[in-house]
């Protein structure tokens, strides 16, 4: 399966509409608790079988994972297992939370509810 990708702008817009995304950070919880997206769950890339089908029960709902940067894979790695357990509508933000930080666009941060 080809994973597909989002750029910032085309999230930005998904978020600011009502269009309903699950946002996936596929580092550790440390990073996630440091900063995360708005709105985003913490799904490490290595958990991704064990916590998916909890936190991601809907395989058709679109789902956009992400971690620090283009040269980060825990993303990408993330978005073939989505895949290969029967995800649908995955998309790699790769260019990740450091762009989004680098735009100037807003994150939040503590642990996960």
């Amino acid at each position: 399966m080809s994973v597909k990708t989002i750029s910032r702008e085309e999230l930005k817009r998904k978020l600011d509409g009502d269009e309903s995304v699950v946002l996936v950070e596929t580092l550790g919880p440390a990073y996630y608790e440091d900063a995360h997206l708005p709105g985003a769950i913490n799904i490490p890339h290595t958990q991704v079988d064990e916590l998916a089908p909890r936190l991601l029960p809907d395989k058709t709902a679109p789902v956009v994972v992400y971690c620090s940067n283009k040269a980060c894979q825990n993303s990408p790695q993330a978005a073939g297992r989505l895949g290969s357990l029967g995800y649908e509508n995955v998309f790699d933000y790769e260019e990740g939370k450091q762009d989004w930080i680098g735009a100037g666009l807003p994150t939040e941060s503590g642990v996960a509810a």
